[in-house]
């Protein structure tokens, strides 16, 4: 059996990227002042974060089912016998089990996975799958394996700025502007299912290093015993310079010298709800 693995962009691989892995991308939808743009293909990184910050009216969106049925009838079509999709998490958006339903029409052709994974962990279960293709497993088997695993990981994330928590009324208005006086910047967390409030702090160099005890107390508590060669250390952010990528995959990497450590930009998906400035990171562990 020949089998494709498919993604979306929340996943942070672009569809340039799934080329060169020999995977597929489905870009995410984003809209802008009433205009529809998708990640990756017509909106980068600081057109979506200059609109963000200009007060722009952004929401993203899932994908239609004509995109989503479309792109799998096209890489059937490619001389594919099956297809895993590893869409985001269900707990984050409606897209995965839309996904599910739309699939019952392929005859198993088709397997939706949902590992409950986003953003650097999301990518590492799109990477797993690929590896397992290699090996001979099928579809229906990959699914198994990525759902069994789901909850091997993570997600920390300090947010720079309440605004657009409060604009997703995540924070009330009155709270937002104590936050800016107070300069307190919220930790957020995503173990599976949503996005939930984890802790608060007065600013980001104590944002990063409670997110630092948080990744040591899981590897020494939850992930006790994993094998370290296993562990992988994901660093991410929204609309960060250059700059303070490599300075904090430099921080990730010196505190965890032993585990695979790289960085991979929010999706927007989460970007939107934290807004600009905010830094993450995340544990996963290979199989």
């Amino acid at each position: 059996m020949k089998t494709a693995i498919m993604t979306d962009s929340n996943s942070g691989i672009s569809k340039k990227e799934a080329e060169k892995l020999g995977i597929f991308s489905l870009p995410m939808p984003v809209i802008i002042d009433g205009v529809t743009c998708y990640e990756g293909v017509d909106l980068t990184q600081e057109m979506f974060y200059d609109s963000l910050r200009g007060g722009k009216d952004v929401s993203t969106s899932q994908p239609s089912p004509g995109e989503v049925m479309g792109m799998w009838d096209q890489i059937l079509a490619e001389g594919y016998d099956e297809i895993v999709h590893i869409p985001m998490s269900s707990g984050l958006s409606n897209s995965c089990q839309s996904a599910i339903g739309l699939a019952a029409d392929y005859d198993g052709k088709v397997q939706v996975v949902d590992n409950h994974r986003i953003s650097v962990t999301l990518r590492e279960s799109v990477l797993e799958a690929r590896e397992l293709a290699g090996l001979g497993l099928s579809a229906r088997e990959i699914r198994k394996e990525l759902e069994e695993r789901a909850y091997d990981s993570v997600i920390y994330i300090a947010v720079d700025t309440l605004e657009y928590l409060k604009k997703g009324g995540r924070v009330t208005p009155a709270a937002a502007a104590l936050g800016a006086v107070l300069n307190i910047k919220p930790v957020l967390t995503i173990q599976g299912e949503r996005l939930d409030a984890f802790a608060k702090v007065r600013g980001m160099k104590k944002g990063k290093h409670k997110m630092l005890e948080a990744l040591k107390k899981d590897l020494s508590t939850r992930f006790q015993g994993v094998d370290r060669n296993r562990v992988v250390i994901g660093g991410a952010g929204a609309g960060l310079g250059a700059g303070e990528e490599r300075e904090w995959t430099d921080l990730l990497q010196a505190e965890f010298p032993w585990a695979t450590v790289y960085y991979n930009p929010l999706s927007f998906s989460i970007g939107s709800h934290t807004g600009p400035g905010a830094v993450g990171t995340a544990i996963s562990i290979r199989r």
